[in-house]
């Protein structure tokens, strides 16, 4: 069902930590496993027998449940906590909270926290194996994987494509994700918003910052629209969500300008109208639900690499 390959990694913490022969064992193993998904009955017993905490501190939709099916169509065994439902809110510290929930011997945490670098402190501490499922500002490596898979199915390739990526490249960390990952597999990654939005260094990851949205998305392969995080945001960073969606957002001209089979996309949750056009983002290009349906398989793959299942 999955590659033979060898996966040395006992925790998903950042795609950096990733090399171009591990992307291609994730990639491989979730188009395997993508399949379970179409069956009558979708599931398999490969990780029967093994726990999956997914600890989330932060509101999630897509990413927990993602996780949450992902496991139990392996058979895993999964227990969802909250911020709200953690002792966190009593006062007690991550550390604490992780090393509590080790002692119940799970195999698997998955962890979305606000603070960068959290995932990385609870792995120096505790046992299981830990997923990140976004940390701070810093990265969100089970969405870097997603997207790459979704744009290999679509295009056949990676290596050689143009990735515009256009929005809060500063607090995004799928973006942050998507520019390691497609960088280690040879595409060339152009990113483009307002200047108050785009952090100093992010050429040092591998991406071509590009002032103009509509020279960053000329002939590109693939257009990756992201969310204001006004959440991030200390600050109000752009005067507008109007004047950002005249200048920044992904309109039906702006997105003419890629290549006529250039695929758009976005990590979700879509402000429509902000950041794409509906029309856009509906349209027969989109393959934003696509993304959705490879984030399962995806995290399918990565519990059963990390954990060894049968």
């Amino acid at each position: 069902m999955a590659t033979d390959q060898p996966f040395p990694h006992k925790h998903v913490l950042s795609l950096a930590d990733l090399s171009p022969a591990d992307i291609n064992v994730v990639l491989q193993t979730a188009s395997s496993f993508k399949e379970i998904s179409q069956r009558a009955i979708k599931k398999v017993p490969a990780l029967r027998g093994k726990t999956v905490i997914n600890l989330f501190f932060e509101p999630s939709t897509r990413t927990r449940l993602s996780f949450e099916v992902a496991a139990k169509r392996m058979s895993a065994d999964t227990f969802n906590i909250s911020n709200s439902g953690s002792s966190t809110a009593k006062g007690e510290t991550l550390i604490d909270t992780a090393k509590n929930l080790a002692a119940m011997n799970p195999d698997c945490i998955i962890i979305r926290h606000s603070r960068s670098g959290s995932a990385r402190l609870l792995a120096n501490h505790i046992n299981a194996s830990v997923i990140n499922a976004g940390d701070g500002t810093h990265e969100h490596p089970s969405q870097g994987l997603l997207d790459l898979m979704t744009v290999q199915e679509k295009k056949g390739r990676l290596e050689g494509l143009k990735v515009a990526i256009i929005g809060d490249i500063a607090h995004s960390r799928v973006a942050h994700s998507d520019i390691i990952g497609f960088s280690k597999m040879d595409a060339q990654v152009c990113v483009s918003g307002p200047a108050t939005l785009i952090p100093q260094g992010i050429e040092e990851m591998g991406a071509t910052v590009v002032p103009s949205v509509r020279e960053a998305v000329a002939n590109a392969d693939v257009v990756m629209a992201l969310r204001i995080q006004k959440e991030r945001q200390q600050d109000p960073l752009f005067p507008s969500l109007r004047e950002y969606a005249t200048f920044f957002g992904i309109s039906r001209s702006v997105a003419d300008l890629a290549k006529p089979d250039a695929l758009i996309m976005h990590p979700g949750p879509i402000n429509r109208g902000v950041e794409i056009d509906p029309q856009v983002a509906d349209g027969p290009r989109s393959v934003i639900l696509d993304q959705v349906t490879n984030g399962v398989a995806v995290r399918m793959a990565l519990l059963y690499l990390i954990m060894g299942g049968d």
